[in-house]
């Protein structure tokens, strides 16, 4: 075991009448596993897993009556588990894990009574626990089962196994209210995360405190709803708790602070309320403390400062208020703190700039903290991200940032900072992206910027800097830089659409020698220029009579958006983004329903995400393109500024609640079949295309994702919401600073094109990329940020260790499964289903193949959308034929 062999395993090696013992595993071994005929064999254990074997387990593996153990986890096996399996008498631990084993589970392996340990983990394993699992297996261990896809409910039988010591069930479908587990005194560990669970009265939480060696429980993820009540604080032996994306109110109970072994404790994403309890600084053992984004207030207790062994703290978007306490400068091993998106106000305690052991990152981003950054911030000497944006801090950077020389990315925009650039930021040679903008500083800009070969993002937009622009290193690219915004800044060159320096010559004799070194560069810039102008005004003229819709656009008010939506109600709310939510309504006027775009203008970003939205929108008329109905930009009943769109509205709802409805609250189980995935891909390409390489200037989507693709009733779609749009060319006075200036990566987590991480321009490319991931995501079920995707790990690798041969192992059966019903009503032959079976897999390779190229690293190797449209079309026309 673990001697690195290699090759096939030879089958005479089986032929043996003596040998008990086979140790294989973790090595490079692969093809397929022998066939076992030797049924007079007296081996006991036998151990292949951790290698490269492929195929499918052969039945006749249940020729070895003597075996005790088989392991054959952490292969590539694929097909049905073996029945000849459950036929071997004796045997105590079967781990078939990390395969690709599909179907069901055998009947005759839920039954045999010698069974220790069973584990399925991570394979494609369907159906339901039997009911009577805890009394057909009285001997379990352990029971791992997890990333699968059964459903049902949990066995309550399982709670007679009393020598359970780990049940792990976690990322499957189970549903139904959590069982009492309260009889197994042995349990140490209970995972039954990510499925559709209830707690019910809580009363399985309750029985869990006769557990006394519990020491990991993971209940993410769920349903799980009410308020938490005060028995958890007798669990005393928990060391790790997960109960985070759930919907649990109420307040954290005060006993909470019983827990003193607890080392992880994650409650983000829930509806909790109230005051941080004052107990949580009992917990001295706790190591990573996550209770963002919920609905916390007041301010944070005073005894954080007891945890000595923490590591991370999230308290990010919640609604907390006051200073943020010094005490936290005790917790010495600090490696992470996230603040952000709260209310802290008064000064950055100096305490904080002591922990040298902060290198994670640091985030007191969007607060309102104020006053000057104390010069202690040069304590920090191995911090990576620094963010201290959106606050109202004012004075002075101080120089000893610049010691900070381990810095990553550093940003103060959107406060009131002042003064110049510290001359020590010259030591900051490592960082990557730097944002100052929305600021007052003023002064030159250093050259020193130039020879910062690591950074992929400078903005300093908005300030007062003035002076000739360096012209070297990061400024000779344009989308790695942001200087609008800066009203005495100059360039020594025409490249950066900035007034050209004046020498002590007259301005006359300027522009001569300007026109001696750029020659007819700078004349073609003019008269490219000119003649951009003169388009825009023939496109201006005409653009009423190619769209009569704009010219009799009809105008609302603020009344009449709070009619058509019974005042906002949430019975009308449709859904909720970042910069705006979307209401349903009905205008008085027009019997059609549509749909009402409110901005969050209190939203960074979202004033500008209006305007880009409305200059998108007004120069793109196409039938897979949301259509603008009506713009509103006024003020609400109380005089505060207000600003809406009114679109079509899509009976259909969004794509992303179709894929994956257990994510959405009010999504009913819909299932999306393959003509459905290809009349979608279809619209979706068609849209793309005409914004790439039909509209004039071309036009960059920048966000396309499930949720931005919208449905009507024939299932045909529509892309919607370009907020973040972008002109390719600065055709248009309002859209050249985004343009011409790149201001960080745009897009969504999952979907954004890699190359946009490391600053690079906006480009179509980055479109196509979103474009394959959406394509992959409808075939596999399986959303891009899904929690399997870690440790290098990504949908696209995951589809393309799999393509083309394993294909249908990775693809979401749900996808074809309406095509058996309909052969079945028809009455369909063998061969006809077959044919037909056959011509739907050849039509998802095609997808999957597109869908992996569209999807790929480098966007050289992607292709146009233009010529995606066409394959796309065709697998439309291929499909369509095999349905007729």
């Amino acid at each position: 075991m673990n001697n690195h062999l290699n090759g096939e395993i030879p089958p005479a090696l089986f032929n043996s009448t003596t040998l008990e013992k086979v140790f294989l595993g973790e090595n490079n071994f692969i093809g397929t596993m022998p066939v076992f005929l030797n049924i007079d064999s007296p081996l006991k254990f036998l151990n292949m897993q951790s290698n490269n074997l492929s195929g499918t387990i052969p039945s006749s593996i249940g020729n070895f009556s003597s075996l005790r153990w088989l392991l054959l986890g952490d292969n590539n096996f694929q097909g049905m588990v073996p029945m000849s399996i459950g036929e071997i008498p004796n045997l105590e631990i079967l781990d078939l894990s990390y395969n690709f084993l599909s179907g069901s589970v055998p009947t005759s392996l839920y039954n045999m009574s010698s069974l220790t340990y069973l584990g399925m983990a991570t394979n494609s394993l369907v159906g339901e626990l039997p009911y009577d699992l805890g009394y057909t297996l009285p001997r379990i261990q352990t029971l791992n089962m997890q990333d699968n896809q059964f459903q049902g409910q949990i066995p309550t039988s399982l709670a007679n196994a009393t020598n359970l010591q780990k049940i792990s069930l976690h990322n499957n479908a189970f549903h139904g209210i959590i069982p009492s587990f309260g009889t197994l005194l042995s349990l140490v560990d209970l995972n039954l995360g990510k499925n559709q669970l209830e707690a019910g009265d809580w009363s399985f939480l309750s029985s869990l405190t006769n557990c006394t060696q519990l020491v990991n429980l993971r209940l993410d993820a769920n349903n799980l709803q009410g308020v938490m009540p005060s028995s958890i604080a007798a669990l005393k032996s928990i060391e790790i708790l997960l109960i985070r994306s759930n919907k649990i109110s109420g307040t954290i109970p005060r006993e909470i602070g019983n827990l003193t072994s607890l080392q992880l404790l994650y409650m983000e994403r829930n509806l909790l309320t109230g005051n941080l309890p004052e107990s949580l600084g009992y917990l001295l053992n706790l190591f990573i403390l996550s209770l963002s984004q919920n609905k916390f207030s007041g301010q944070i207790p005073l005894s954080v400062g007891n945890l000595s062994q923490l590591s991370e703290l999230y308290l990010q978007e919640n609604n907390l208020s006051g200073p943020i306490p010094g005490a936290l400068g005790d917790c010495k091993r600090l490696d992470r703190l996230n603040l952000s998106c709260n209310s802290f106000d008064g000064s950055i305690p100096k305490e904080l700039f002591t922990l040298t052991t902060l290198s994670e990152g640091l985030d007191l981003s969007h607060n309102q903290l104020s006053g000057k950054i104390p010069p202690e911030i040069g304590g920090l000497i191995n911090l990576g991200p620094l963010n201290i944006s959106n606050n109202q801090l004012s004075g002075q950077i101080p120089s000893t940032l610049g010691e900070c020389v381990h810095l990553e990315s550093l940003r103060v925009e959107g406060n009131i900072l002042n003064g110049r650039i510290p001359q020590s930021f010259m030591n900051l040679r490592g960082i990557i992206v730097m944002d100052l903008s929305q600021n007052n500083f003023s002064g030159e800009i250093p050259d020193f910027f130039e020879s910062f070969s690591s950074m992929k993002l400078l903005n300093l937009s908005f300030n007062n800097f003035e002076g000739p622009v360096p012209p070297g290193g990061i400024f000779q690219n344009q989308n790695e830089i942001s200087i609008q915004g800066n009203k005495k800044l100059c360039a020594i060159t025409p490249l950066l659409q900035l007034p050209l320096c004046n020498t002590e010559t007259s301005k006359q004799n300027h522009t001569s020698k300007i026109l001696k070194i750029v020659g007819f560069t700078a004349l073609s810039l003019v008269l490219l220029s000119s003649f951009t102008v003169i388009l825009l005004k023939k496109r201006k003229n005409v653009q009423p009579a190619a769209s009569p819709s704009c010219k009799s656009l009809k105008k609302f008010t603020y009344g009449d958006l709070v009619k058509a939506t019974n005042g906002f109600s949430l019975a009308n709310l449709v859904g909720s983004g970042k910069y705006g939510s979307v209401y349903k309504g009905t205008i008085a006027s027009d019997e059609d329903a549509v749909a009402i775009k409110v901005f969050k203008l209190d939203q960074l970003g979202a004033p500008k995400s209006f305007v880009d939205e409305c200059e998108a929108l007004r120069n793109i008329r196409h039938r897979n393109v949301v259509r603008v109905i009506s713009a509103c930009s006024t003020l609400d009943a109380t005089g505060n500024e207000f600003k809406a769109l009114v679109l079509q509205f899509m009976v259909g709802g969004n794509l992303e609640s179709w894929l994956h409805p257990a994510v959405h609250e009010h999504s009913p189980e819909r299932t999306l079949c393959l003509g459905s995935i290809i009349i979608i891909l279809v619209d979706i390409a068609a849209a793309l295309d005409y914004l790439h390489n039909h509209c004039m200037p071309p036009i960059v989507h920048c966000d396309l994702k499930p949720s931005n693709v919208l449905l009507d009733g024939e299932m045909g779609a529509c892309v919607g919401d370009f907020g973040l749009a972008m002109f390719l060319h600065s055709y248009t006075s309002s859209m050249v600073d985004s343009s011409t200036s790149f201001v960080g990566p745009r897009g969504s987590v999952g979907y954004i094109a890699p190359e946009y991480g490391f600053g690079s321009k906006v480009c179509k490319e980055g479109d196509v990329y979103s474009y394959g991931v959406i394509i992959l995501e409808m075939l596999t079920g399986k959303c891009p940020t899904d929690e399997m995707f870690k440790d290098g790990l990504s949908l696209y690798k995951f589809v393309k260790s799999s393509f083309p041969e394993k294909i249908g192992e990775v693809q979401d059966p749900k996808i074809v499964q309406c095509y058996g019903d309909q052969d079945e009503e028809a009455g369909s032959t063998s061969d006809q289903k077959n044919n037909q079976m056959a011509g739907i897999m050849s039509c998802i390779i095609e997808l999957v193949r597109i869908g992996l190229l569209c999807a790929a690293e480098r966007p050289k190797d992607r292709p146009d959308m233009q010529d995606v449209y066409s394959e796309v079309s065709a697998i439309k026309e291929a499909f369509s034929a095999l349905q007729s």
